[in-house]
């Protein structure tokens, strides 16, 4: 078992049983990552583990963006590991303060990683980057704790966006005697 899939196995974010998904697709098991990046340890863990990976791709983006609110913390502790500045984008525009979709500083032409913490479909996160884009940024690489391996990585490709992710489903399943 990975040191990464043992983590989130003993914080409680790794269950097996049987589960509905957002989607309404079924799933043997399910990734409540908010208990790990709750978890100091287990975020600094990822955090660390997304900065390897960003060395081994050679990916060095000006901001690194999570979608609020999951893949807030993710972008935070990757900003800390790395030096990195973030930003958080909303789903939705608020109707108080600046109404912004962007929180953070964002200059037109910087290259934007955006980090994401279960990806089925990547919906959330093409949604995400389709404003980072309209705010003009340039998005090339997204990259996730888990990949669920249901479409994302497809879908990320059609919209010219690599895909990396630290966790394939196919590795938990296979790790879950």
């Amino acid at each position: 078992m990975s040191e990464l899939t043992a983590a989130l196995r003993d914080c409680g974010a790794l269950q097996f049983g049987d589960f509905t998904l957002a989607s309404g697709a079924k799933s043997e098991y399910y990734i409540d990552i908010k208990k790990a990046s709750t978890n100091p340890k287990v975020l600094y863990m990822i955090s660390l583990e997304m900065a390897q990976k960003m060395q081994d791709e050679n990916i060095r983006p000006d901001r690194i963006a999570g979608v609020v609110l999951g893949s807030v913390p993710l972008a935070a502790a990757l900003s800390l590991a790395t030096g990195i500045p973030y930003v958080m984008v909303r789903k939705e525009k608020k109707d108080h303060g600046t109404g912004k979709l962007i929180e953070g500083d964002l200059n037109p032409g910087e290259k934007v990683l955006v980090v994401e913490d279960v990806v089925t479909t990547a919906g959330s996160s093409i949604a995400a980057i389709k404003t980072l884009r309209e705010n003009g940024a340039v998005v090339e690489t997204a990259m996730s704790v888990i990949d669920r391996e249901s479409g994302g990585e497809e879908n990320y490709a059609e919209i010219g966006v690599r895909f990396l992710s630290l966790v394939k489903a196919s590795e938990i399943l296979k790790e879950k005697r």
